[in-house]
């Protein structure tokens, strides 16, 4: 790239190591490439992150977000929760059974649905929670959970970011009626491609599993109409290798987050709820002036730097009603997030020496106008 610091520091860097590379072309040798050993063995040893939950893998993280509400039965006239702070395939996969996400703010600590506001939001419509679990840190699953019972509602977690966090000790993926993960590259682990269902429900599992694979457990014998979202062995032989990387991964990123709070003075550091284990897939803090000529002068020191997510997902074209305005949502966090989040590099491979540099440029950033 034209003019970027000669010792940039990238924002992610997804980590392919000879073991990936070995387990995947030992795949594409035993020419068992697709629903095969890999895949069950990948679903057996994910369980051990979610309390020893039924796992079910398919091809993206957004594939286990839709097919967890098709296999439960929703559709058009119902309603799903979910945080308006997220990336879009939350509202998209409620969109593509036919449902209607309504949109809730976050709480401002977390960056996660603010449990009182899915309590008001709830109406006879209403069939199911969708918390996101964003950057890392675990939702209000306590009290979501609580909202869920007394209202007979399902809740189906969206932890594409935040494999292996807990809060109170149990870990995301094993509160709600299904969890689903993301394995994208820049995960804090992941497949090449590839996403994960978890359920403590053994029908709804086999449902799952006949949804992926065009409705049918025996070649030929549909019992219902499915879909193609299967996870190829390939996929699965990587995320195997990466599954058992992620404890030590997770404990780098928790560390450089530990050292980026003690060091960032020129931005607002983020905040970690009691009794929850972030598990830092970004580390977003918050500007406190021009957030614009903050990313410009991070660019510059050669700190990368992103922002998740500029726009809330309300204030998409597909979400806009037909006049082209937001809807009725009031998510004041929401809106003040999406102006002040700046995610900076947390990743396992940083030095020592990187930390330094984007905790200096941080402060330097921070008082940029």
């Amino acid at each position: 790239m034209a003019g970027q610091h000669p010792d940039f520091i990238p924002p992610a860097r997804p980590i392919i190591g000879e073991a990936e590379v070995e387990a995947a072309v030992r795949v594409l040798r035993s020419g068992k490439v697709v629903q095969g050993p890999e895949v069950a063995a990948f679903e057996e040893e994910f369980g051990e992150l979610v309390a020893g939950r039924q796992c079910v893998a398919v091809n993206s993280g957004t594939s286990a977000l839709q097919l967890s509400l098709m296999a439960l039965g929703f559709g058009p006239g119902d309603e799903v929760i979910v945080p308006s702070f997220s990336f879009a395939a939350s509202a998209n996969a409620v969109r593509l059974v036919g449902a209607e996400p309504v949109f809730v703010d976050i709480e401002p600590g977390s960056f996660c649905v603010d449990p009182e506001a899915v309590a008001a939001a709830v109406t006879p419509r209403t069939v199911a929670i969708m918390p996101v679990h964003l950057y890392g840190h675990p939702a209000a699953m306590d009290r979501i959970m609580a909202i869920a019972e007394r209202h007979g509602l399902a809740v189906v977690e969206d932890a594409a970011q935040a494999h292996g966090a807990t809060l109170h000790g149990t870990p995301v993926g094993a509160f709600g009626t299904a969890g689903c993960f993301s394995f994208y590259p820049t995960k804090n682990m992941h497949s090449l491609e590839g996403g994960m269902i978890t359920t403590g429900d053994a029908g709804l599992a086999r449902t799952l599993r006949l949804l992926r694979n065009q409705g049918m457990e025996q070649r030929y014998a549909n019992e219902i109409v499915g879909a193609n979202m299967r996870m190829t062995d390939v996929a699965a032989a990587i995320g195997r290798v990466q599954l058992t990387q992620l404890a030590e991964w997770t404990e780098q990123r928790q560390a450089n987050a530990k050292f980026l709070d003690s060091a960032i003075t020129g931005m607002l550091t983020p905040p970690v709820a009691d009794g929850a284990r972030h598990v830092y897939h970004q580390y977003t803090v918050r500007t406190r002036g021009d957030r614009d000529a903050a990313q410009q002068r991070l660019t510059e020191l050669g700190v990368g730097n992103a922002v998740y997510y500029p726009t809330p997902i309300h204030r998409l074209k597909p979400f806009l009603t037909e006049d082209g305005k937001p809807g009725p949502w009031e998510l004041p966090e929401t809106e003040r997030a999406a102006v002040e989040v700046i995610s900076l590099p947390v990743h396992p491979s940083l030095s020592q020496a990187d930390l330094e540099r984007i905790a200096e440029g941080a402060n330097l950033a921070g008082g940029a106008r």
